[in-house]
């Protein structure tokens, strides 16, 4: 046989099934052939090759020593064959339509979240996709999660809802901040004595961590409330409002001087952030591939 061809791998097969099976009529089944077929084309194969492959009869099938030869090398064969196939099935696949995500605001600073590199990674696949992409409150996330209008979304969400699937993420760091014409600004107080001091100052809370926030400083209610994280250091910044804000968002201000970190060791707090998908919905091929890349890229920033 100088060139291999299609019909020679159809036959390798069939040859490679009746070993394995232990004789034409063991392989019928195997095969959905019938016993003159498979001895036809078992014919056709000896042909190609110009060598006896088995004995057949009565005393049983046995394979002659060249058949046994290029049994073991018909094995090597169709395993590359299918390892090539397997491959090839990987490169060619090509994702494509929209992806709709969501995401809570002003994460874009924050070191920790893998969504860029998840990105990154994403779209350097070469899919023909289309990002839409959605910043809303945790409760509104969730609601587009759950009615389809978002394939997934990535934020804070402290209560979980039935209908969703929440797999944690990653962990922003929270301070406690106040702006430059607040009282206590300039404080070098830790906790203890500073808790004390909060008291009598104004609080503005996240509307979605309202209690979290209010236990975290031991009072009772709160001065003002935001759905978002850019309202909140607008109250912070004012010189008015006391308030946790992420500590990178925060950094920019601090960095200028509009802003302080009160009691830095003490008054720090990591918030969870999830990726939340819709429960018992099977997953489209192009929500797997970004699932698979924020996996992977919240994977390397977890090790460095």
């Amino acid at each position: 046989m100088n060139k291999l061809h299609d019909v020679d791998l159809k036959l390798l097969r069939v040859f490679a099934a009746i070993v394995k099976c232990g004789g034409f009529s063991a392989a019928q089944a195997a095969l959905n052939l019938g016993q003159s077929t498979i001895s036809e084309q078992m014919s056709q194969l000896e042909s190609r090759l110009g060598v006896k492959l088995c004995q057949r009869g009565r005393s049983g099938f046995r394979l002659t020593e060249q058949g046994m030869a290029i049994y073991e090398s018909t094995q090597r064969l169709l395993l590359a064959v299918d390892s090539f196939c397997q491959d090839a099935d990987v490169l060619k696949q090509h994702i494509t339509g929209k992806l709709n995500l969501g995401i809570i605001d002003s994460t874009i600073s924050d070191p920790a979240s893998p969504l860029p590199k998840t990105t990154q990674r994403f779209v350097s696949r070469g899919h023909d996709v289309h990002l839409n992409v959605y910043v809303g409150s945790p409760a509104e996330l969730e609601e587009r999660v759950l009615d389809g209008r978002l394939h997934l979304a990535i934020g804070h969400f402290p209560i979980h809802v039935s209908g969703l699937d929440y797999l944690p993420l990653y962990q922003e760091a929270l301070g406690l901040f106040c702006g430059r014409r607040h009282p206590l600004f300039g404080s070098k107080a830790e906790r203890a004595e500073l808790m004390e001091e909060i008291t009598e100052n104004r609080i503005v809370v996240r509307g979605y961590m309202e209690q979290y926030d209010l236990e975290h400083l031991g009072v009772s209610k709160a001065a003002a409330t935001v759905d978002n994280i850019e309202a909140l250091a607008i109250l912070v910044i004012s010189g008015a409002y006391l308030g946790f804000l992420p500590v990178h968002f925060a950094a920019q201000w601090v960095n200028t001087g509009a802003m302080q970190q009160l009691a830095p060791v003490s008054m720090s707090l990591m918030s969870p952030f999830d990726v939340i998908t819709r429960r018992g919905v099977p997953a489209p091929p192009i929500l797997r591939v970004f699932l698979e890349d924020l996996a992977t890229s919240a994977g390397q920033e977890t090790h460095g």
